[in-house]
Parts: C-alpha cells; sequence; structure tokens
C-alpha cells in the first residue's frame, strides 16, 4: 500500500507528470513528460518515489547526456543506450 511521502495520507494514486531535471554536468535542464509520479489526494503532493529518481539520476549519469533533446519522453530517456552497464560511483549499495 502507498502512502504519501509528505502528509502519510493513504489517498494517493500513481500517475505520470511531467518534471525537469537538470543535467549531472550541469549544462542544461530538460523537460521529461510522463514521468511515474504520486498523486496525494490529500495534500495535494505530485512527487517522484526515491526509487524512481535514482533511476532517472543514474540514466541521465550513464548516457551521453549531449545527444538530448530539451524535452522528452521517460521512455526515450530510459531507452537511451548506456555508455556503462551500471553507476560504479554509487556506493550506496
Amino acid at each position: 500500500m502507498l502512502i504519501c511521502q509528505w502528509c502519510e495520507s493513504e489517498t494517493v494514486r500513481e500517475t505520470s507528470n511531467t518534471v525537469y531535471w537538470e543535467l549531472p554536468d550541469g549544462t542544461k535542464v530538460i523537460e521529461i513528460q510522463g514521468t511515474p509520479s504520486i498523486l496525494c489526494l490529500e495534500c495535494g503532493m505530485n512527487y517522484q518515489t526515491d526509487t524512481t529518481v535514482k533511476e532517472i539520476e543514474d540514466q541521465l549519469y550513464l548516457i551521453d547526456s549531449s545527444m538530448l533533446e530539451k524535452s522528452m519522453k521517460y521512455e526515450t530517456l530510459m531507452a537511451a543506450p548506456r555508455l556503462l552497464k551500471r553507476n560504479y560511483f554509487d556506493f550506496s549499495k
């Protein structure tokens, strides 16, 4: 069962949203359409789970970000070919 990370309400639902993300090198911001999100029907917060945030950040780190358009769909971003198989600099595991 999902619970809102902000107000701890159980009245949340999975949705998708347009988000804006700064590239890891800080050169630009891209728009990512259709990003998996959580919407709280009680407090109105619309956010991405920690897992989704990590997936996006890892993908942006592992691909050739100079080839990215200013606006793209989430699925397109996640399907972009990686230069590395995984983020070897992530020591959180």
